[in-house]
Parts: C-alpha cells; structure tokens; sequence
C-alpha cells in the first residue's frame, strides 16, 4: 500500500489490493478518476503562472493592473469552468496579497471576470467567452470593489475611477488569453468538443 499523504489521490499501483478511498476522491457517491486530478492539477498551474508573472504589473492608483491574470481568468474560465476557474482565481488572488505582489482589489478584480468567461463558455461554447472577461472584471468587479474594498480600505475611490483602470487591464489580458486559447487549440493540446 502506498504511504504517502498524496496516496488517495494516486491511482492504485498492481499489487496494492483495492484502493483506499479518500475524502478527495469521493463526488456525490462516485469515485473520481484522472480527470478531477487534471482539473485541480490545471488549476494549480494556472494559479502558479498567475502568481509566477505577477511581479509584472502597473500601478494605477491603489490598484495594480495585471493582464495576465485576465489572461490565465481566460484560458481558466474555458478549460475548467466556472467554478474552477473562480477558485484559481482567488488563490492566485490570495498568494499574491500574501506576497506583496497584489492588493485586496485583486479579489474583485479576477473573481467576477473567471466567472463570466466560464459562464460564457458554458452557454455559447466558442473562444469569443474570453470577451466576457472585461465584463465581468471591468463592470461588475469595479463596482464591487468601489462599494466593498475601497471603503474597507479608506479609499475615496469610485466606480468611474476603477472602471476604465480594470478595463485597461482586463481588455488586454483577455485578447491575450483568446491568442492562448486559439495556440492551445491549434498544438492540440485543447480539442473543441471536450467541454
């Protein structure tokens, strides 16, 4: 039997007996095979790139423009889903903050645009679902923050001020996002009808 902490994330090797099942592994009574260990895996890289490339972004105001993160928000939001794409999100979010290279308009700013592209890509089920990524961070994620996270922070910045700055993030970081979607399509590596 395999020992290591990770063991009921692995599949079992020959030889183990039957396989013991752990916390992770169980979904609705079903056990869960590679395809959730490539999820949370693909998750975790994308998170890592976000966190990876961070120390490359602009400061505009209290906030810190960050394309890439609209970019990975992107290829996220198509590859995983919403959900997924929400959560990577929010941890790059977090590591960020915890590092220094991002601000609590990090949250606002990546969670509603990874959501909008899942959703997007749920519904339409074409790369354009990247052009969701401007909405949701450039609308809805400026509007949040100006109501929550600028005031818990004693800024007296608004709506009119966070808008265009998240946009002039988030419209480059999502063509930047289709062009990595439309080069992953293209190496093979995303096929069209897997989602």
């Amino acid at each position: 039997m395999m020992c290591s902490p990770f063991s009921p994330l692995l599949p079992p090797s020959p030889g183990d007996g039957p396989a013991e099942e752990g916390p992770l592994l169980k979904q609705s009574g079903k056990r869960l095979g590679h395809p959730a260990i490539r999820t949370i895996t693909t998750a975790g890289l994308l998170c890592a790139v976000a966190v990876l490339l961070s120390g490359f972004s602009v400061p505009v105001g209290p906030t810190k423009c960050f394309p890439v993160q609209h970019a990975v928000n992107v290829v996220a939001g198509v590859l995983l889903g919403p959900w997924w794409a929400a959560g990577a999100a929010f941890a790059a979010s977090a590591v960020r903050n915890m590092i220094g290279t991002g601000t609590l308009f990090a949250f606002p700013g990546s969670i509603p645009g990874a959501l909008a592209v899942g959703f997007a890509w749920k519904v339409f089920k074409k790369d354009i679902a990247a052009l969701a990524e401007p909405v949701g961070t450039g609308v809805l994620g400026a509007w949040l923050s100006a109501v929550i996270i600028a005031p818990s922070m004693n800024s007296a910045v608004g709506f009119g001020v966070l808008m265009p700055a998240f946009l002039a993030s988030s419209v480059p970081g999502a063509l930047i996002g289709l062009a990595v979607l439309t080069l992953l399509k293209r190496t093979g590596f995303r096929k069209e009808d897997e989602k």
